[in-house]
């Protein structure tokens, strides 16, 4: 579908041009939505949580089937709906930004000041980083998030249109609110975790497989994030972080993992890659990296829609 296609690459343009609206973000407001929701709604159990999702997901994912089914046909309309629906959900330019602000604190020697801008990408507790585990937490992020903000929206846009896109970001953003871990979403946020990772399956895949594939680009191996992955990406908790960020600790040639602080508490993530620990110049090269890897996502979601079309 022409229209598909040429949607999801302006919308991909519009993101690299602008980033996220800095007022007014549909996904800021769907969040508060959810909130809102979620005062009449949770309760601590799984049943509860099943409701909350299907009721939020689905009001996504059905207006978007509702544009899609009024709009094609229309050759215009679709293809500017698609590419509003695209720069939406994407958050590729906003990474990027948060991640080079980091480094920029980092080059000034402001550690404090990094450890509180690296709030802005990670849930870990901050305040107690060195400047090693900030460029660590930094490039782990960048990587983890490529996939979830870029490429997995890509794919469910290519393959579905505008309710692929519209449904897997309130998906994505609903893990982000009640999928973690703790006493509170432990059973009330199940549902929305387990099918955030169901539908970023093939986006971690993709995105594992780009990143290999650009390595060389920031001089890097691709026989190495490919033997990072192969490797390690298992013994990750999460099916899919685990993939993309073994494939760009080897494509970096750094090492990542190790020890989180999070509010539920202590994790200790497997070692990813055989090189060093990322120094703060890794992050400049893991933001060029995410930058070409979403370039290559969508050129290949660009693939699906015109194959599908056919």
């Amino acid at each position: 579908m022409v229209s598909r296609a040429l949607g999801l690459a302006l919308g991909h343009l519009a993101d690299r041009r602008f980033g996220d609206p800095r007022r007014g973000h549909p996904v800021a407001l769907f969040g508060t939505t959810a909130l809102e929701l979620e005062r009449r709604t949770y309760a601590d159990s799984r049943s509860r949580g099943v409701v909350h999702l299907a009721l939020l997901a689905g009001a996504a994912a059905g207006g978007g089937l509702v544009l899609e089914r009024r709009s094609r046909g229309h050759f215009v309309a679709h293809t500017l709906l698609t590419a509003a629906a695209t720069w939406t959900v994407l958050g590729g330019t906003s990474l990027g930004r948060e991640a080079s602000a980091v480094h920029g604190f980092l080059a000034a020697d402001d550690l404090p000041g990094a450890r509180q801008r690296l709030t802005h990408l990670v849930g870990r507790d901050t305040s107690v980083l060195d400047e090693g585990e900030v460029s660590r937490a930094t490039v782990e992020s960048v990587a983890e998030n490529t996939s979830d903000a870029v490429v997995a929206p890509l794919v469910w846009g290519g393959l579905l249109g505008i309710p692929g896109l519209l449904g897997y970001r309130a998906v994505n953003t609903l893990d982000a609110m009640v999928g973690h871990r703790g006493e509170r979403y432990g059973r009330f946020g199940w549902a929305s975790a387990r099918l955030d990772d169901l539908l970023n399956l093939p986006g971690a895949r993709l995105s594992g497989l780009l990143a290999a594939a650009l390595a060389p680009t920031v001089g890097g191996s691709p026989s190495a994030a490919l033997r990072a992955w192969a490797r390690e990406a298992r013994r990750h908790p999460s099916p899919n972080a685990g993939v993309v960020e073994a494939a760009f600790a080897g494509a970096l040639g750094v090492r990542l993992g190790g020890t989180n602080t999070y509010a539920h508490g202590v994790e200790d993530r497997v070692i990813l890659g055989d090189g060093p620990p990322p120094t703060r110049d890794d992050i400049d090269r893991s933001v060029r990296l995410a930058s070409r890897v979403g370039t290559g996502a969508v050129v290949v979601a660009c693939a699906v829609a015109l194959r599908r079309g056919r």
